[in-house]
């Protein structure tokens, strides 16, 4: 009786593995793990929960609230939200550009919003992957998520995204990105001429 035990436990953890190794593979794929990423160990430590997010306050990064205030902190890659209203205030996790070189700093803002955006790549990214299509509509599997905030710098948005993987990482190709359902929840609040700034 034990050998049958022995052999039933043996033939469970050996479907287990087979049908987690799919997975695995996936998650160990590189766009998953962008190889242009800096080696943690050359990296300034930050912890990627919401307790080594640093308090930031919009006085210090904008002269006046207006109609709100959005801070992308790429260092420790997060988005704050400050309302009009001077009460609302918001911190989600974002991803990031994946290099220096892509990544622009200073002060923009919100000029055109979008449901279910169209995703048209630029050429530099077309130049680094010759497969993209010229266009995309809105839908799973658009790179810009359910929502889509513009920036007055242009192909620079502040968006969704449908692969989670990519939150909190080095991922983009200069935009900031959200979890969809983080995105669909700033949307509405984002008004028109929002003040933006990538720090």
């Amino acid at each position: 009786m034990s050998s049958t035990r022995i052999t039933r436990r043996s033939a469970l953890l050996g479907a287990a593995v087979t049908l987690a190794t799919p997975a695995l593979l996936r998650a160990q794929s590189s766009d998953a793990f962008p190889q242009s990423e800096e080696p943690i160990r050359d990296q300034f430590p930050v912890r990627r929960n919401i307790s080594a997010f640093r308090e930031q306050h919009w006085e210090d990064h904008f002269d006046r609230l207006g109609v709100g205030c959005l801070l992308a902190d790429i260092g420790s890659r997060c988005v704050h939200y400050w309302g009009g209203d001077g009460q609302t205030y918001r911190l989600y996790p974002s991803s990031v550009p994946m290099s220096e070189e892509l990544t622009r700093r200073g002060y923009t803002e919100v000029v055109r919003k979008a449901e279910n955006p169209t995703w048209t790549p630029t050429p530099s990214m077309r130049e680094r992957d010759p497969s993209l299509p010229l266009r995309m509509d809105g839908g799973v599997g658009n790179p810009l998520g359910t929502r889509a905030m513009y920036l007055s710098w242009p192909a620079y948005l502040v968006h969704g995204t449908h692969d989670t993987r990519k939150i909190g990482r080095q991922s983009s190709s200069g935009c900031i990105g959200l979890y969809n359902q983080h995105v669909e929840q700033l949307y509405p609040m984002v008004q028109i001429g929002t003040q933006v700034r990538l720090l």
